[in-house]
C-alpha cells in the first residue's frame, strides 16, 4: 500500500511490505504448519520449563544454570518474534506487515540475537573457569558477574540492533514493497529503499556478519582450549566435562551457521536461507532445552522434581 505524503514530495510512501513466503505448494504449506505449530509449542514449553525448574529448584541456583535459564528467556524470544506471524501468513493468500511492524521485527531479530551471542560467550567462559580453574570459580563467577555478564548481554543486543536500525530507518521507501521472504529480512528490506544502497548493504552486512563471525571464532576457540585442558586431566569428572562441552558446542554451531549463511554469503539472493531462518526460529530453540538437559542428570532430575510438584499442586487445588 502507498500513500502520498503531505509535503508535495514527488514519490509515494510506502506504509506496509508484502511477503512472498516460502511456497505456493498447499501440501508443503500444510507440511510446514504442522512442522513449525508443533515446535513453536514445543520450545516454548521446553524453555518455559528450564526457566521454572532453575528457579524454583534450590539445587541449580549456581552460575551455569543463571545463564541457562536466560538464554532460555532468550529463546523464548527468538520463538516469537518471527514464528506466529509466519504460521499465520500461511495460509493467508496476502502476507502484509505494516512498516512500522517490520522495523518492529527487526529490531527485536537483532537485540535478540546479539543478547544470545555475549551469553553464548559467558557460558562458555563460565565453563573455562569451572573446568581450568575450579578452585577459583565461585570467587569469578561471582553473583555479581553474572548480572554484569547479563547487563552487558543486553546492552550489546541494544546497542547493536539500534546501530543497524540506524543506517536504514531514514532511507526512502517510495515504490516497491515485496519482500521474497516470510520475515523482515535485513539485507533484503534494504533493497527495496528508492536510492544507492551498496553503502548501507555493506555496513549492514559488516557489523552483523563480523560480530556473528567473530563471536563464533571467539568461542570455538574457547572451547579448543577447554578440551585440551580436560584431555590433560584424566578423571572421573572428564567425561561429564566433555559431555557438556559438546552440548555447548553443538548449540554454538545451531546458532551461530544460519547467521553466517545469512549475513557473510556473497548471494543473499538464494532460497537456501529461507529454510535456514525456520530451522534457527523454528528448530533451533527448541532443540536447546533438549541438548542441555538430555546428558544433564542433575537437570533432568530437578526438572522431573519440579512437574511432580506441580501436578500435586493440581490437584490440591
Amino acid at each position: 500500500m502507498l500513500t502520498k505524503p503531505v509535503d508535495g514530495v514527488n514519490h509515494s510512501v510506502v506504509s506496509e511490505f508484502v511477503f512472498l513466503g516460502l511456497t505456493d505448494s498447499w501440501e508443503i504449506q500444510l507440511l510446514l504448519f504442522v512442522f513449525s505449530s508443533t515446535f513453536y509449542v514445543a520450545s516454548m514449553m521446553g524453555n518455559s520449563l528450564i526457566m521454572l525448574t532453575v528457579t524454583y529448584d534450590p539445587h541449580l541456583h549456581s552460575p551455569m544454570y543463571f545463564l541457562l535459564a536466560n538464554l532460555s528467556f532468550i529463546d523464548l524470544g527468538v520463538s516469537s518474534v518471527t514464528s506466529p506471524k509466519m504460521i499465520y501468513d500461511l495460509f493467508r493468500k496476502r502476507k502484509v506487515i505494516s512498516f512500522s511492524g517490520c522495523i518492529t521485527q527487526i529490531f527485536f531479530i537483532h537485540v535478540i540475537g546479539g543478547v544470545e551471542m555475549v551469553l553464548l560467550i559467558a557460558m562458555a567462559f563460565d565453563r573455562y573457569i569451572a573446568i581450568c580453574k575450579p578452585l577459583h570459580y565461585l570467587t569469578i563467577m561471582s553473583p555479581r558477574m553474572c548480572i554484569l555478564f547479563l547487563m552487558a548481554a543486553w546492552m550489546t543486543g541494544l546497542i547493536h540492533s539500534v546501530v543497524q536500525l540506524a543506517f536504514v530507518v531514514k532511507l526512502p521507501f517510495c515504490g516497491p514493497n515485496v519482500l521474497d521472504s516470510f520475515y523482515c529480512d535485513l539485507p533484503r528490506f534494504i533493497k527495496l529503499a528508492c536510492t544507492d544502497t551498496y553503502q548501507v548493504e555493506f555496513m549492514v552486512t559488516a557489523n552483523s556478519g563480523f560480530i556473528s563471525v567473530g563471536s563464533f571464532f571467539i568461542l570455538i576457540i574457547s572451547y579448543f582450549i577447554i578440551i585440551l585442558t580436560v584431555q590433560k586431566h584424566s578423571s572421573a569428572g572428564s567425561s561429564k566435562a566433555l559431555s557438556t562441552l559438546s552440548a555447548h558446542i553443538t548449540v554454538v554451531v545451531l546458532f551461530f551457521g544460519p547467521l553466517i549463511f545469512v549475513y557473510v554469503w556473497p548471494s543473499p539472493s538464494t532460497h537456501l536461507d529461507k529454510f535456514l531462518v525456520i530451522f534457527d526460529a523454528v528448530l533451533t530453540p527448541f532443540l536447546n532445552p533438549i541438548i542441555y538437559t538430555f546428558r544433564n542428570k542433575e537437570m533432568k532430575v530437578a526438572m522431573r522434581r519440579v512437574c511432580r510438584q506441580l501436578v500435586n499442586y493440581r490437584k490440591i487445588s
